[in-house]
């Protein structure tokens, strides 16, 4: 068994879920933004990743 957790990878990298705790919190990280301003960046775009990384860098 492993010293060190195995580092968090959504199941389907082309989508954001944001009821998945673990999957906020990676793709905030990834996105360089807020669990908030994710959260509203899916609700106005959907759960694609590219939509929502487009989203992110028209309203930073």
């Amino acid at each position: 068994m492993p010293d060190h957790p195995i580092p968090f990878k959504p199941l389907d990298p082309g989508r954001i879920d944001i009821i998945d705790r673990e999957e906020l919190a990676y793709w905030s990280k990834e996105l360089h933004c807020t669990e908030p301003e994710l959260a509203q960046a899916v609700t106005q775009v959907g759960e694609h990743v590219t939509a929502v990384r487009e989203y992110l860098a028209s309203h930073q």
